[in-house]
């Protein structure tokens, strides 16, 4: 009994040191848990890279005017090293807006899209869209572009070919 007591806390001791708690905003909750869905999907590893994050959030710092706003942004430490994932609040007006940006910055940190595929081109990845109706019109057709056409995509499958 005294065993198990133990082992029992010295498990309880190391718990801190492995888990991390994500603070991941419940607007943006759903769109991550359909991310995800398509990550298992497409074979795509997240849970490792999810808890190096501090957070996933709506927020208010990011600049916004009438003739460009920044929508979201993947943020990086003194280091350069990912820690939180930003979306303007300005893109809880539509949820095609919402969930279109929440894609994109997903797809630079968990699909390692390190730049963007085009300025203006009606893809997940762009720099800007002019209609991200377009893109909520035809979301599977567009979805299956953004994880087929990922670094993380393509790595995985130069991994399956060389076993």
């Amino acid at each position: 009994m005294k065993k198990v007591l133990f082992i029992c806390l010295f498990a309880l001791t190391l718990y801190p040191a492995f888990s991390q708690n994500v603070k991941i905003d419940g607007r943006l909750k759903h769109h991550l848990d359909d991310f995800f869905e398509y990550c298992n999907k497409y074979g795509i590893e997240y849970h490792e890279k999810l808890f190096k994050l501090k957070s996933i959030a709506v927020v208010d710092t990011l600049y916004t005017a009438p003739d460009a706003s920044t929508l979201g942004m993947l943020v990086r430490d003194k280091n350069k090293n990912p820690e939180s994932i930003v979306i303007n609040w300005i893109t809880l007006l539509d949820d095609e807006i919402l969930r279109t940006v929440a894609f994109h910055e997903f797809g630079h940190y968990f699909l390692d899209y390190k730049t963007h595929v085009c300025d203006d081109c009606n893809k997940i990845m762009a720099v800007i869209n002019t209609s991200y109706f377009d893109i909520a019109r035809d979301w599977e057709y567009h979805v299956k572009i953004l994880f087929e056409e990922s670094p993380a995509y393509a790595d995985r499958k130069l991994i399956a070919n060389k076993t």
